[in-house]
């Protein structure tokens, strides 16, 4: 599904240069479930954006499903984002003057899917993640594991293949935590592919393939039976 190329990204102000991903070539298959981790600053969130179509390489080839999108356009970016990866972040980024119904309903409202299939797919994604009975509440009346519910679903409410999380449970507690891994595993299980960046080697536990990254670079590759924490 994915496959890297020597993928260099290269940050320039006038007095610094800054190599933040140095010739990082791998592959993930459909389906997999692959963390990375490594120090802060070892490229780790730079990698997710590039692999997320939120930025291209200075250098090198990334393909996704077969094509080549190394080099697109923000506008062909962001066409081919759509419906295809869903986000799930550390900080949430939820909306906060919008209910829990449309901050999930936002990314079928710009696929241009008709509302009364909007209203089920979200009324359906809500249930699942446990969050229905808050569909009309705002952000900061949640918890922050509802949150991450939401973001999840908001996340999911595409059915998209390939879900990119960075730090998903890094502002939750453990058990709110365990829970929103657990999801995730679920998730995969169904077929979706998962690349999660985490600091945390309980959530690294439920990942099939562990890329270690250092300085930008490839440190090493591990592969590990799946965990379910419950």
């Amino acid at each position: 599904m994915i496959s890297t190329k020597e993928l260099t990204r290269v940050f320039r102000t006038d007095e610094v240069e800054t190599t933040a991903l140095n010739n990082v070539t791998f592959k993930v298959k459909q389906g997999e479930f692959v963390a990375v981790m490594g120090p802060s600053g070892c490229g780790k969130s730079t990698l997710l954006n590039i692999l997320g179509l939120l930025d291209n390489p200075t250098k090198g080839q990334y393909f996704l499903d077969g094509e080549n999108v190394s080099m697109l356009k923000e506008s062909q970016r962001t066409a081919m984002r759509r419906g295809n990866i869903g986000f799930v972040f550390q900080s949430f980024n939820l909306i906060d003057d919008m209910t829990v119904f449309e901050n999930v309903e936002l990314p079928l409202v710009y696929m241009g899917i008709r509302e009364s299939e909007r209203k089920k797919r979200v009324f359906a994604i809500l249930e699942r993640m446990k969050v229905g009975h808050r569909r009309r509440h705002f952000m900061q009346q949640l918890s922050g594991g509802q949150q991450q519910r939401v973001a999840i679903a908001r996340a999911v409410v595409t059915t998209p293949k390939l879900i990119l999380a960075d730090e998903p449970t890094g502002n939750l507690d453990s058990k709110n935590g365990i829970e929103v891994m657990n999801l995730l595993l679920e998730l995969n299980k169904e077929g979706t592919t998962i690349i999660m960046v985490t600091h945390s080697e309980r959530d690294s536990g439920y990942a099939n393939r562990i890329i270690n990254l250092f300085d930008g670079r490839i440190k090493s590759e591990e592969q590990y039976p799946v965990l379910n924490y419950s």
